[in-house]
């Protein structure tokens, strides 16, 4: 590993902040003390790439707990938190991850959890697969399945698997209910804005926020934004979308309108050049750009740097552009993932369902009776309920259970008196 143990107290540092994640993580912590009695998925190697944060570490903590041999990389350069790397090798979890590491480093370290010869992949945005497949093909036949955290991963996977790229079987965590209506639009919400306002402690009551996107994240982020008095602007390609953004109470108009008014922009589709060089020169002086999107892409960041005349870091995670003629424009945690660049990334009381759906689909792949073709799976709707149900418990909340003769109705072909 290129990460080793120099630092005992770096170490002692992120073992602090994963027990405070894991307090507020019942339902992984239930699944957790299950896993160390039954043992469900020993033998089995897992690689990951995920975010290097204090929830992952409870997720490899978990797996580990099972009876698996866990390696990790980090799914983006800027997201892995040094203290919890150092904290999980310091208990045996393999580590590839440096915060702030290059591309080649980045691939390296992918390279290096692939060099493990995991049985299950877990992904966060489809590099694992993507470089399994293209680059690493021989490890396939070894693979049982894998699983997907990303909206922008399930789509570039169900993509392979339209044009019959795809090898093996892959599960959209990203999908079950328990992730995506709660991680994505509870979890992006706040923890986008909770980026911005760390990186530059903006004033959001009164400002005018550009969403760019109205999927769950989307409308996560639109959420906070409102709630904390901003005025939000949405612009979306999806009609259905846009009449929901509408019904919800935002602004809805082309970019190149909303261009003109953002105080702040935000970038939440999952597509390229979203805010591009023709957006730039009808910018305010001195607006703010920002990436909700698992890649770096949504803004055109080299051609923001070809168009300016000056640049520099002003302070951590904030650069200033200035264009020709004195405008200013200031980029955010280089165009990636905000949440995670600038901030800690979701809470963990949401994670928690997102990483549960994670380990129970880990012992689903490797329970099957006979494998999965390759394809991309939904999560099995059990293993959603059950999740929710647990969760519910957690918080101490109860709900209505069908009496039989209601059970019977409902089932029936009968209806009325």
């Amino acid at each position: 590993m290129d990460y080793e143990i120099k630092d005992i107290e770096l170490a002692q540092q992120g073992e602090a902040r994963i027990y405070w994640a894991e307090i507020k993580m019942p339902v992984l912590r239930a699944i957790r003390e299950r896993f160390y009695r039954e043992k469900p998925l020993k033998g089995i190697r897992i690689g990951g790439c995920l975010h290097i944060t204090t929830e992952t570490a409870n997720l490899a903590r978990t797996l580990k707990a099972g009876g698996a041999s866990v390696s990790l990389c980090a799914s983006n350069p800027l997201s892995t938190q040094d203290d919890v790397a150092a904290a999980l090798v310091n208990s045996g979890i393999s580590v590839f991850a440096i915060k702030g590491e290059d591309n080649d480093t980045y691939y390296k370290h992918v390279h290096s959890v692939l060099d493990t010869r995991p049985h299950i992949t877990i992904d966060d945005g489809a590099d694992l697969v993507f470089t399994l497949h293209s680059q690493r093909g021989d490890l396939i036949e070894n693979i049982l399945g894998g699983s997907e955290e990303t909206t922008t991963g399930v789509n570039r996977l169900k993509s392979m698997a339209k044009e019959g790229k795809l090898r093996y079987p892959i599960i959209a965590v990203n999908d079950a209910y328990t992730k995506h209506l709660f991680d994505n639009r509870y979890g992006t919400g706040q923890s986008s804005i909770d980026g911005i306002l760390r990186a530059t402690n903006y004033l959001l009551a009164g400002s005018v926020v550009v969403i760019a996107g109205y999927g769950w994240c989307g409308r996560g982020i639109a959420l906070r934004a409102n709630g904390m008095g901003a005025k939000v602007i949405v612009t979306e390609v999806e009609p259905l979308r846009a009449l929901e953004a509408t019904m919800d109470g935002f602004w809805v108009m082309p970019m190149k309108e909303a261009v003109k008014l953002g105080d702040i922009f935000i970038t939440a589709t999952g597509n390229i050049n979203v805010i591009g060089s023709e957006q730039f020169p009808l910018m305010k002086d001195g607006v703010l750009l920002a990436n909700a999107g698992h890649f770096d892409v949504e803004i055109d960041v080299k051609g923001l740097r070809a168009m300016a005349e000056k640049e520099r870091d002003l302070k951590e995670n904030v650069k200033e552009f200035i264009l020709p003629g004195g405008k200013r424009i200031y980029l955010l945690a280089e165009g990636r993932l905000v949440n995670l660049s600038a901030a800690e990334g979701h809470p963990a009381m949401v994670m928690d369902m997102s990483f549960a759906n994670q380990a129970l689909v880990a012992e689903y792949l490797v329970k099957l009776s006979s494998p999965l073709k390759p394809g991309v799976y939904p999560v099995p709707m059990e293993i959603d309920n059950e999740i929710a149900d647990v969760k519910l418990k957690t918080m101490g909340i109860k709900i209505d259970i069908l009496s039989e003769e209601q059970r019977n109705y409902i089932s029936s072909c009968e209806f009325g008196t």
